[in-house]
C-alpha cells in the first residue's frame, strides 16, 4: 500500500505542477500533507515536517548566502571577462546563444555547485534570450543538463556519496568514467546545436540593434547591476539575409531602464578589487573542496567578507542585500517547502517501500547485468529521490545484488552516476529553483521540456559506459 501511495503522490505532484493547477510551493506542501493523512499518520505530520526542515536547513542556509555571495561577485564584475567571451561568440545568433549557454554552464559547473552555475549562466544569458524572444525553457533545460553531467565531479556530490556508501575511492569511480561523461557532455552540445537551429529557424538571425528597435521592453531581471544602470553593451551578429558578420555596439533606447545586461559602466563594479575578489572566490572554492569548514559556514563568512570589502558603507551593503533579497526568499522558501515533501516520503516509509519494490522486481536473470540495471534505475530514482536517499539507501542494496553475480562494486558505483543529467531538474533539488526563478520560467514548463532530453542524455552516458567497458 505504501508503495502505491508513494508513486501516486509523486505522480500527483508532477501532474499538478506541469498542468499549472498548483504552484510548486503549494504542491510541495499540500500534496504530501494530504497523503500523510491517507497513510493514517496525520498525527505525525508535524514530526515529519520538522525532521525534513532540520535535514534541509543547512542546504537552505548555504543557498541563501551563496546567492548573496555570487550575486555580489556578479555585481562587482568578477565574471565579466568570461561572460564577455561567451557573448562575443554568441552575438545575436540563436544557435550560438544556445550552444554558448551549454558551454558557459559547463565551465562554471567546475566549482561543483549548481546554484552558482545557474546564477551566473542566467545572469549572462537571460538578456539575450529575452531580447531575441527565444524560448527560456531552452536556456533552463540546456543549463540543467550541462550542469547535470558536470555534477559528477568528485567534489560535486554524487561521486562522493557513492564512494562513501560503497567504501571505495572517489577517484576509482570518477576517472574511468571520464570518457563516458565526455560523450554525455558532447551529447548536450549536440542537443544544444539542434535546439539552437530550431530557434534560429523560428526567429532568424538578427543584430541586437534591430531587436531593440523592434520592440522596447521593460522586463526586469537581476543580472550584474542588481538594479543599477541602464545600458546594454553587446556585439551584433550577422544580418538575417546577408550571411556576413556586422559588428555594432548597441545601447538601449531611452526610458528602457528596467532591462539590464552586464553593463560595463554599472556603479557596482570594483575593478581595483578584481584580484582580491578572484582570490577570495578561489579560496572559498578550495575550502569547499578540501572541506575545511561546512559549506554553509564558508558561504556565510564569504558573503560577509565580500560585502564588507567591496561595499564598506552600510547603505551600499543594504542596497546589495535588497537587490538579491527576492532570489534569496524564493529559493529558501522553495527549499523549506520541499522539506515537507521529503519529510513525508521518508517519515512514512514510502521511499523504503518503493525502493524495496523496485529492487525486488528485478528478474533473477538480470543478476549478471546489475551494472546496467543500476544505470537504468538511477535515471528515475535520482529524479524522484534525493541523492542521499539513492546513494545511501538504494545503491548499497544494488551493489550487494551485483556482487552475488560477480559484478564489481566499482561498476555499480559508476553506473549509479548515469542519472545525474535528469537529477538536476528534480523537484527535490534546491538549485533548480534558483534556475527557474531567475529565468522567470514556470517549473512545470521546465519539467515538461527537459525530462525527455535529460533522460536521453543519461541513456547516452550509460551506452557510452557500456561501449567503453566502464560499466
Amino acid at each position: 500500500m505504501l508503495t502505491i501511495l508513494g508513486f501516486t503522490m509523486i505522480a500527483t505532484f508532477l501532474v499538478l505542477i506541469m498542468l499549472k493547477k498548483m504552484s510548486p510551493i503549494a504542491a510541495l506542501v499540500l500534496i504530501p500533507a494530504l497523503f500523510c493523512v491517507f497513510v493514517g499518520k496525520g498525527a505525525k505530520l508535524g514530526d515529519y515536517v520538522i525532521d525534513g526542515v532540520t535535514s534541509l536547513a543547512p542546504t537552505a542556509a548555504m543557498l541563501m548566502f551563496a546567492i548573496v555571495y555570487f550575486g555580489v561577485m556578479i555585481d562587482v564584475g568578477l565574471f565579466d571577462p568570461i561572460v564577455r567571451g561567451i557573448l562575443k561568440f554568441c552575438k545575436a545568433d540563436p544557435l550560438r546563444i544556445v550552444v554558448g549557454t551549454a558551454v558557459l554552464a559547463a565551465i562554471v559547473s567546475l566549482d561543483g555547485d549548481g546554484s552558482t552555475t545557474f546564477m551566473i549562466t542566467v545572469s549572462a544569458m537571460y538578456p539575450l534570450y529575452k531580447r531575441l524572444k527565444m524560448s527560456l525553457v531552452v536556456m533552463t533545460g540546456v543549463a540543467a543538463m550541462a550542469n547535470g553531467v558536470m555534477n559528477t565531479l568528485p567534489w560535486g556530490g554524487p561521486t562522493a556519496r557513492a564512494a562513501t556508501a560503497l567504501k571505495v575511492s572517489a577517484s576509482d569511480i570518477f576517472v574511468p568514467m571520464i570518457p563516458a561523461l565526455a560523450v554525455g557532455m558532447l551529447a548536450v552540445l549536440v542537443l544544444s546545436y539542434v535546439l539552437g537551429r530550431r530557434e534560429r529557424k523560428r526567429l532568424g538571425v538578427l543584430t541586437l540593434d534591430e531587436v531593440l528597435v523592434e520592440e522596447p521592453e521593460t522586463e526586469t531581471v537581476l543580472v550584474g547591476a542588481g538594479g543599477d544602470g541602464s545600458k546594454l553593451a553587446r556585439t551584433g551578429g550577422s544580418g538575417s539575409g546577408s550571411g556576413t558578420d556586422a559588428d555594432a555596439d548597441v545601447e538601449l533606447p531611452d526610458g528602457d531602464e528596467g532591462f539590464q545586461g552586464l553593463d560595463p559602466d554599472r556603479p557596482t563594479l570594483r575593478p581595483k578589487l578584481y584580484w582580491f575578489n578572484a582570490l577570495l572566490t578561489v579560496t572559498l572554492l578550495t575550502a569547499m573542496i578540501m572541506e575545511w569548514l561546512p559549506i554553509p559556514v564558508l558561504f556565510l563568512l564569504g558573503a560577509a567578507l565580500a560585502l564588507t570589502v567591496n561595499f564598506p558603507h552600510m547603505p551600499d551593503q543594504k542596497a546589495r542585500l535588497g537587490a538579491h533579497a527576492e532570489n534569496v526568499l524564493n529559493v529558501s522558501g522553495m527549499v523549506f517547502a520541499a522539506a515537507v515533501f521529503t519529510g513525508v516520503l521518508q517519515g512514512t516509509g514510502m521511499v523504503d517501500h518503493m525502493a524495496t519494490w523496485l529492487v525486488g522486481n528485478i528478474p533473477d536473470g538480470m543478476g549478471p547485468h546489475m551494472a546496467f540495471v543500476t544505470g537504468v534505475l538511477s535515471i528515475p530514482l535520482t529524479y524522484f529521490m534525493s541523492n542521499d536517499g539513492f546513494y545511501f539507501g538504494i545503491v548499497p542494496v544494488l551493489a550487494e545484488a551485483g556482487n552475488a553475480h560477480g559484478v564489481s562494486t566499482l561498476e555499480i558505483a559508476r553506473a549509479s552516476l548515469v542519472g545525474q543529467p535528469l537529477h538536476m531538474s528534480s523537484p527535490l533539488v534546491p538549485a533548480v529553483y534558483v534556475l527557474v526563478g531567475m529565468a522567470k520560467v514556470e517549473f512545470g514548463d521546465h519539467t515538461r521540456f527537459v525530462v525527455k532530453w535529460a533522460a536521453l542524455t543519461s541513456l547516452v552516458v550509460l551506452g557510452a559506459g557500456i561501449l567503453f567497458g566502464i560499466i
